[in-house]
């Protein structure tokens, strides 16, 4: 059973959620403030962390800045409607998502089940890892880790299928439609810039090559080039 961890301030709209979410199967524990949910996640080990932005004690972006520093446990921002700033913000600080107030049951439940899937480890996964040398890179899909000459690289789970994604179809041209839809597990949508952010937090965290060239080409308009 998957565990889940809500941190959010509005009893109401918690125990509706909890609910929910018990009912499609999930294992649910909530948090009303920023401080107690900080504990609770740096404490336990939880499969995603649902995290609304305006909290008490300490708001969510000052949450996840904290648990980024230990954890790479996925982060779905809680966000108000229309309020694009706060999903820049929360994109750049390390969030795997958002989703904006109101939103509709289905659609949170889908993408929650996309998050955890892209980053689960089954068991058989675990007890027969693997990885693949790509130049100076190593990735191991199965434990979602990746290595530059040996040194492991904190890339959240998101971060890290954008780079599997690119890197293993390297000198390629990646449409930000299929990346958004093979990483994100979602449709691009206009004036969406969740893929952009990712990817500049990625870029933030690859060491440079040593020949000097980027790792990462953008093509202005319609995606990226993995340069091998």
């Amino acid at each position: 059973m998957n565990r889940i961890l809500l941190i959010d301030d509005d009893f109401g709209l918690s125990e509706l959620l909890g609910q929910l979410l018990e009912l499609e199967g999930f294992k649910l524990t909530i948090a009303h403030d920023g401080q107690a949910g900080l504990d609770l996640a740096l404490s336990c080990d939880f499969d995603l962390i649902l995290l609304d932005v305006m909290l008490p004690k300490l708001n969510g972006f000052e949450v996840l800045k904290a648990l980024r520093l230990h954890k790479q446990t996925p982060v779905m921002m809680l966000t108000a409607k229309g309020d694009e700033i706060d999903r820049v913000v929360g994109l750049e600080i390390g969030a795997d998502d958002y989703l904006p107030k109101p939103f509709n049951d289905r659609e949170l439940v889908a993408r929650v089940r996309a998050i955890i899937r892209r980053s689960g480890l089954s068991v058989q996964e675990l007890q027969n890892p693997h990885g693949q040398m790509l130049g100076d890179l190593l990735l191991d899909q199965s434990r979602q880790e990746a290595y530059c000459n040996d040194k492991l690289l904190m890339l959240t789970a998101t971060e890290f299928g954008l780079l599997y994604s690119l890197a293993n179809n390297a000198g390629e041209l990646m449409t930000k439609e299929v990346l958004s839809e093979e990483v994100l597990g979602k449709k691009l949508m206009p004036f969406d810039r969740s893929l952009d952010m990712h990817l500049s937090n990625l870029r933030k965290k690859l060491p440079a090559r040593d020949d000097g060239r980027p790792r990462v080409k953008t093509i202005r308009g319609k995606g990226y080039i993995w340069i091998p």
